[in-house]
Parts: structure tokens; sequence; C-alpha cells
């Protein structure tokens, strides 16, 4: 059984947190299940309501492939004057999660006053239902309606990010891809939390970690068989489907990039690859590994001191690149 040196704090909180039947805190084996067991389970948890110095609004906007796509936008001051945006993936292993849950409502407001940012959580669609790259598109959809609209939506165009969480790292990578590739303006910046990238679960970490108790092997491989059916391993799969499998000459031209890793993730190993790919294709690389976390240790334990260093970190390197 793997050994895990946690940090005290972050053993704390994982040891506090209620685990399903199987042990852990994520059950993709049934998903429909999981998501209605993880929607009652968040009714139940306060949360205060969003801060009200941030406006909240939602677009639709009009997909050719499907029902309309939301993004709901937090804005946290009046539109007259431009300011940087950044388009943000939700996390959920691409299975679960959405743009309006609570807990996005009241972090996405926190998020945008404390960067004086335009934040934009795509609501994108979820496998099984939609497979990959049908996530992406709508990040796509979404970051170049941003990009026509911004004056109406007091954005500057020239200042928006991209960033996605855990599962939405996926469609956050491949939507800059498609940017590049389509002709686009290139995002400010690409910032990814702990991504999940590669269905092929080959590296090291992704045969470690399997008891923890977050995001472990087998929730892992539930969820890209979920986004990807049986083209999950297939040799010839598409980076739009899972960005992991771009070669250091499908990523030149991505904008800079930040990644955060933990220690005791299954998405260790292929967050430090897909970094150093990065850096053969010229792309400038913020990497930070964090050494006794788990995934998600930020949002599990956000009172710890790892989680509050990650936080000065990231918001630091947010604040560098969308406003200066």
């Amino acid at each position: 059984m793997p050994s895990y040196d946690l940090d005290p704090e972050l053993a704390a909180a994982l040891a506090a947190v209620p685990k399903g039947a199987n042990g852990a805190l994520m059950d993709f084996s049934d998903i429909p299940a999981y998501r209605a067991q993880a929607e009652a389970a968040f009714a139940r948890f306060p949360l205060p309501d969003p801060d009200p110095r941030v406006t909240l609004s939602t677009l639709t906007l009009t997909r050719t492939d499907g029902p309309p796509l939301d993004v709901v936008v937090f804005h946290p001051g009046d539109t007259a004057r431009p300011r940087p945006a950044l388009l943000y993936f939700h996390a959920g292993g691409q299975v679960v999660g959405s743009a309006h849950d609570r807990f996005v409502r009241v972090h996405g407001a926190t998020m945008a006053l404390d960067l004086g940012v335009v934040l934009a959580v795509v609501d994108y669609r979820l496998a099984p239902e939609t497979q990959a790259p049908g996530a992406a598109e709508d990040g796509y959809l979404a970051y170049t309606h941003l990009l026509a609209h911004a004056a109406e939506l007091g954005i500057d165009p020239e200042r928006i990010g991209l960033a996605g969480a855990s599962g939405g790292g996926a469609p956050a990578t491949a939507t800059a891809l498609m940017a590049r590739d389509r002709g686009d303006r290139k995002p400010r910046l690409l910032a990814l939390t702990y991504p999940m990238l590669d269905d092929r679960n080959t590296t090291a970490s992704s045969h470690e970690i399997t008891d923890l108790g977050v995001c472990d092997r087998r929730e892992c491989l539930y969820a890209w068989e979920a986004v990807l059916g049986d083209r999950m391993g297939a040799p010839d799969l598409h980076p739009y489907c899972a960005p992991g499998r771009a070669t250091t000459a499908d990523l030149a031209g991505l904008p800079d990039t930040f990644i955060a890793a933990a220690q005791y993730d299954v998405f260790r190993d292929e967050n430090i690859d897909f970094a150093q790919r990065l850096i053969a294709a010229g792309v400038p690389v913020d990497l930070h590994l964090y050494a006794h976390a788990f995934h998600a240790w930020d949002v599990l334990a956000p009172t710890s001191g790892l989680a509050k260093a990650f936080t000065e970190t990231w918001y630091g390197y947010l604040r560098r690149h969308l406003h200066g």
C-alpha cells in the first residue's frame, strides 16, 4: 500500500472529508448517481452569499451542434473601463460540476474582486453525454464570443486569459490550441491547476495514487472512459480531446503558461512532462510542484499554509500577466 507523507494540515482536512462507500471523496463508477449525491451534499454545505460588489450575469450563446451554452460572468465594477478577463473552466473530471454551482458562484465572485478582472465561467458540456472535444468546442465558442463582444462586456480583448482546474484543464488547454490553429487572438495566458491532460495514464504517479481518497487512479480511469469512450488510449487521439497527447511541435505558439501540481496526485508526472514539452516548444512556463500536497488541496484545506502559499503565487501570476 502506498505511503503518503502529507502535510499535517492537509492530512487533517482530508480525514475530515466525508467518504463514499468506495472509501473515496468521489465515485465515478456511476456518474449520474454521484452527480445526484454531490448536488445534495453541496446543498447542505454552508456558503456565504456572493460578494454584493460583484455583478453576476449569464451569457447564453448559440451552439451549432446542441443546446445553448451558458457562460456565467462575474464583473467587479462598472463596464465603462475595460478590464482584463479570465475565462475559467471548472473542476470535476469533465463529468461533474457546473458554472451555476453555489460554490462556483461564491468563489467566482471573490476571485473576480480580488484580481480586479471579469471572470467568465464556462458551463461546458459534460461526459459521457457529450464526449471530447465537445467541452473544448464550448470553451472556444465562449472565448471567441468574449473577443467579439469585449466592448459591451467591459473587457480588454488583448487581456483575456484561460484557466482550468483539474478536469477543466483539458478543455482550457484545448481551447488555447483551437484559438491558435484557427487564427484567433492569442490568449493572454493559460493557467492550469493540477490539470487532467492525458488519457493514457501510464506515468509513475498515475499508478502510485490508488487509495488516497482524492482523485485516485480508479476514478481517473472512469472519467477518461466517459470522456472518450472506446477512443481512450487510441494511438491517434487528437490533442483537442486529450491535450497531454500534444507533441512539442504541437505546442509551439501557445501563451505563457502556469502549471501547479501536487506531489501526491495522479496527474503529477503528466503535468511536469507537459510543462517540459511546452518549454521545449519555446513557451514561457511557470511550473510549481507542491510537496506533501494532494489533488485539490487548496479546495479541501483552504485555510492551510500550503493553500495560502499557492493562492498567493497563483494570484500573483494572474495579476502580473493580466494587468501588467
